[in-house]
């Protein structure tokens, strides 16, 4: 059963869900990993389809629930993984990578990103991902938590037209790139991933529960306050929400809140209780 209904374009013209799986914290605790691994398949079966991981979870312990969840799904899954900054280099890019498609179960990468800006030269970790590309190993690449001073470094250098995406924290709560690195990838035609979209964790994600307005509006929708969120950070149509889920009713919830259509009314409710930023924010990161 599909319940997945719009989608956001990459740079090369793939199509993708607006909400995929995220995995962080996955893989932390062998007693949980089997209902990981059925939470993700799950999740596919509904439509999300886009699985993002990292080397840095449980430091491959996610890779390894997302290769035993992918067994026998691999071709219905798009593919997405991390790679760290100190081993972003020429010299050990390539052996991260297959590490983790060791890990993965799987003999390529749909998307390989650069977890997080770190010492080594970005002409260095394109250099890299271009090879990765031309050998097979990965189809596509892009970058993380990257600033939009950044973005346009990466974009001055060669190659760096290529990248695919930046994944960042995003969500009603944490809008300061709204400011204007949203509406430069937007201008560049990249779409955001928004890691931890429902807020992971603390007083934020309290307020996304109990804020009067987002109950209000999840009563109209007959849907979740955190469903009205993570509908509020799909809104526009160029971000692919990545939310992590393990039990089942929060996968079916995900999924669901992909088919919400939020108003204009809705949406200046929700910019009053969580207003976009007026000047430039410093990149959140967590």
């Amino acid at each position: 059963m599909i319940l997945m209904s719009r989608n956001i374009t990459l740079p090369d013209g793939t199509t993708l869900p607006n909400v995929g799986q995220g995995t962080w914290f996955m893989g932390e605790n062998a007693q949980m990993k089997s209902k990981e691994v059925k939470a993700l398949q799950l999740g596919i079966e509904l439509g999300m389809n886009v699985i993002d991981t990292a080397e840095m979870y449980a430091e491959g312990g996610a890779e390894l629930v997302v290769g035993e969840a992918l067994k026998g799904r691999r071709d219905d899954v798009f593919l997405v993984s991390k790679v760290y900054p100190h081993n972003a280099g020429l010299n050990s890019i390539e052996r991260a990578c297959e590490n983790s498609l060791k890990r993965l179960g799987t003999d390529h990468l749909d998307l390989y990103l650069l977890h997080w800006r770190g010492s080594v030269p970005l002409a260095e970790t394109i250099e890299g991902m271009e090879k990765l590309k031309k050998d097979g190993k990965i189809a596509r690449w892009g970058v993380s938590n990257f600033d939009t001073a950044d973005m346009k470094e990466l974009w001055s250098t060669e190659n760096g037209q290529n990248c695919m995406t930046n994944q960042v924290l995003y969500h009603l709560g944490s809008r300061g790139i709204d400011y204007d690195l949203v509406p430069w990838q937007h201008e560049h035609n990249m779409p955001i991933m928004a890691y931890s979209p429902l807020a992971q964790g603390g007083s934020l994600r309290q307020q996304l529960l109990t804020d009067p307005v987002i109950k209000e509006i999840a009563e109209k929708y007959n849907a979740e306050p955190l469903q009205i969120a993570l509908a509020w950070t799909i809104r526009a149509g160029n971000c692919l929400a990545i939310p992590k889920a393990v039990q089942e009713e929060h996968v079916r919830a995900n999924a669901a809140a992909a088919g919400i259509t939020l108003t204009d009314e809705d949406l200046l409710r929700l910019d009053e209780v969580f207003p976009k930023p007026a000047r430039k924010m410093p990149l959140d990161i967590i």
